[in-house]
């Protein structure tokens, strides 16, 4: 089928076409006018992007992610909030909605509920492309009773809002609280800890060095050096007594430089020589020899006791920087206990006041957070603007006559058009030669172009079938 004789069809069922499209329109226009007339309000609203809360001053992440007005949204649409427009308007006490609500539920379940899911029903929100603006539309036959529910929804969304923010802070603000008592506690047992040790240890300073740990530091660092200057002479005392100890004692530079010794030598010098001299001359029982010889045994003598007397008396330095050594190790050693005991006790002290300073500033910390989430949930301020409220519509949105008979004109057409087209193929007629091939399947010979009158034509045209029954029978 080409599309000339497509069009020769609907011009032969023209009158089909007509006549649907006559009866849709007609019918669509009736319904339109017999449906019952809708209002639609619409209450705008702002979410305000600042990025900060108003009270607190911290940052907003939520509001800038992507599925932030997509749950806003859902927030507008939940049961919560319907619940607060049906108690805002007081829906559920008129007696026609008890009634109402008796026959459609047979008292079963809440009114409150069932007003809810008939009002969630009608309502709409849609956002804004690339803005923060809501916009609540709600739809019914009063314009009165749908701009006061769209204006009840913006309401209750605002105060869902708050709650949503402050309940949580509440709840928060309460735990808070339990745990600074906590934290007090710990404080003040920290700080009778600390009192307590400064007592026991008689610290009297208030800050972190202990009383006279410098001056036994210094007086450490003295017996240090005493100790290393005793260390020394003790060495060179027992190196003078090793040297003046035993026969060779005499050579002692102590022993030597002594000087009675040293007398004693010239003395019994000078004897040995008289003594030395007399034995050449006299018998060894003459009495001067003898006389010489006794002066000369006890200058002898006297002399081996003065050495062995300073020999003694360097021994006896010598015990003496031993035993001064020791006395100044040991008071070194006592000092560096008691400096080490300092040390420890300041080390505890420094312990002890980070913890009273840790605990302060978690019971600092903890109060100040405290303060700023008791504020929050005390807070009854919202981010949310009503931008437009709600007034009652002048004219239905709903039923569209217009758009109704524009939709109808073209279904009308378009439904004309295939009941033209079933007509056509329940009773084919003959319209072109090519329909004569395509029946008869026999080439056409020839063709009289033949204008009838008007009416002849359409008789002709009216008397197709016996055309083509004689046409069949040739």
């Amino acid at each position: 089928m080409n599309f000339t004789l497509f069009l020769r069809i609907l011009y032969a069922r023209r009158k089909i076409i007509l006549i649907t499209l006559a009866v849709v329109v007609v019918v669509t226009t009736v319904v339109s006018f017999l449906l019952p007339k809708t209002y639609k309000a619409t209450a705008s609203l702002v979410l305000n992007y600042k990025g900060a809360d108003p009270v607190t001053g911290m940052p907003l992440p939520a509001q800038l992610t992507p599925g932030y007005m997509a749950t806003q949204v859902d927030i507008i649409n939940s049961r919560s909030v319907a619940l607060k427009v049906i108690d805002d308007l007081k829906m559920a006490e008129g007696p026609a909605v008890l009634q109402q609500f008796s026959e459609a539920t047979q008292g079963r379940g809440s009114i409150r509920d069932w007003l809810a899911d008939l009002i969630l029903r009608k309502i709409e929100v849609v956002p804004s492309r690339e803005s923060s603006v809501l916009d609540i539309n709600y739809k019914a036959a009063d314009p009165q009773f749908a701009a006061a529910v769209a204006n009840a929804f913006a309401s209750a969304y605002q105060l869902t809002s708050i709650q949503l923010k402050v309940e949580p802070a509440k709840r928060a603000a309460i735990y808070i609280n339990d745990q600074i008592k906590v934290l007090r506690d710990n404080f003040e047992a920290a700080q009778k800890k600390l009192s307590k040790f400064q007592q026991d240890n008689g610290i009297v300073s208030s800050d972190s060095r202990i009383d006279g740990i410098d001056v036994e530091s210094a007086r450490l660092n003295e017996l240090s050096g005493q100790l290393v200057a005793a260390q020394a002479q003790l060495i060179e005392a027992t190196s003078r007594r090793s040297q003046a100890s035993g026969a060779g004692a005499g050579e002692s530079p102590d022993v030597m430089s002594n000087s009675l010794i040293q007398n004693l030598k010239a003395s019994l010098g000078n004897a040995e020589s008289k003594f030395a001299e007399v034995s050449q001359r006299l018998e060894k029982n003459h009495p001067q020899y003898l006389g010489a010889k006794a002066e000369v045994d006890k200058l002898r003598s006297e002399l081996n006791e003065q050495i062995k007397a300073a020999s003694n008396s360097v021994g006896n330095s010598a015990r003496i920087y031993q035993q001064r050594e020791a006395e100044i190790r040991a008071a070194l050693e006592k000092q560096k206990i008691k400096v080490l005991e300092i040390n420890r006790t300041r080390d505890d002290l420094k312990l002890l006041r980070n913890e009273v300073e840790s605990a302060q500033r978690a019971y600092e910390s903890t109060t100040q957070r405290f303060t700023q989430t008791n504020l929050e949930g005390q807070s009854n301020q919202t981010d949310i603007t009503i931008l437009t409220a709600a007034v009652a519509p002048l004219t239905p949105s709903n039923p569209k006559i217009q758009l109704n008979i524009l939709v109808s004109i073209f279904l009308g057409t378009m439904l004309g058009v295939g009941l033209g087209l079933l007509a056509e193929l329940l009773d084919r007629r003959i319209r072109a030669p090519e329909d004569l091939v395509e029946v008869l399947k026999l080439p056409v010979l020839g063709e009289i172009n033949w204008n009838p009158p008007k009416r002849a034509r359409f008789r002709l045209f009216g008397r197709n079938s016996a055309l083509q029954r004689n046409l069949k029978a040739i």
